[in-house]
Parts: C-alpha cells; sequence; structure tokens
C-alpha cells in the first residue's frame, strides 16, 4: 500500500471508530470523506431541545504527504493513535497552530 492510501485508510479507521462515540438521540455522529480532495470530517449535526448542533469534532486534509489536523475539539491526543498506526508525528501537521508556533513542536511544521 503506497503512503497516501494508507494516510487514507488510517484516517478513515479513526473517523469510524471515534464516531461511534458521544451518541445522542438527536444528534448525528456524520463522516463525510472526499478521496478526490482528500479532506476528511467527522461532524455532530441535530437538535439539543430547541438549539442546532453543527459543529466539526475532526477534520483532517492530505496535502504535501502529510496529515494536516484542520480541527479536533476533543481531548483525544490524535498523534498517539496515528502512531500506532505506523504514522510519525513528523508526518502529522498541526494546522489549527499558527505557523510559527509549529515550528517549535514535535510534529510536522508543514
Amino acid at each position: 500500500m503506497d503512503k497516501l492510501e494508507h494516510y487514507r485508510k488510517c484516517i478513515r479507521d479513526f473517523l469510524n471508530h471515534y464516531s461511534q462515540f458521544w451518541q445522542e438521540s438527536d444528534i448525528e455522529n456524520q463522516i463525510i470523506f472526499d478521496t478526490e480532495h482528500d479532506h476528511y470530517l467527522l461532524l455532530k449535526a441535530g437538535w439539543d431541545e430547541d438549539q442546532r448542533i453543527y459543529y466539526p469534532v475532526f477534520h483532517f486534509d492530505i496535502k504535501d504527504d502529510k496529515i494536516w489536523v484542520q480541527e479536533n475539539t476533543t481531548d483525544i491526543e490524535i498523534d498517539k493513535d496515528f502512531e500506532e498506526m505506523g504514522i510519525s508525528k513528523k508526518e502529522i501537521v498541526v494546522g489549527f497552530h499558527h505557523p510559527l508556533m509549529r515550528e517549535n513542536s514535535e510534529f510536522a511544521a508543514a
């Protein structure tokens, strides 16, 4: 399996795994896989009584031979799951951090 397909499979497995958590009756966990443009999301959508719920839980992109974490609204340390799948921190960009902040981290800067 080439690197791109490995990344896609790992992200799909990750999102499928975590979509099983936080189940609520009127709030749906939606998984979105855009393999043409390499965008992957787990969204929560629905209603909590009279309040509309709609937000990304996780958002990943694959670009420049790296996995970009664009959003993580949980306390889950994504890198640990990916490391178990054979993806190092240097293959992960924390896209929601400012570029200057990324330069001083264990993760890829870009």
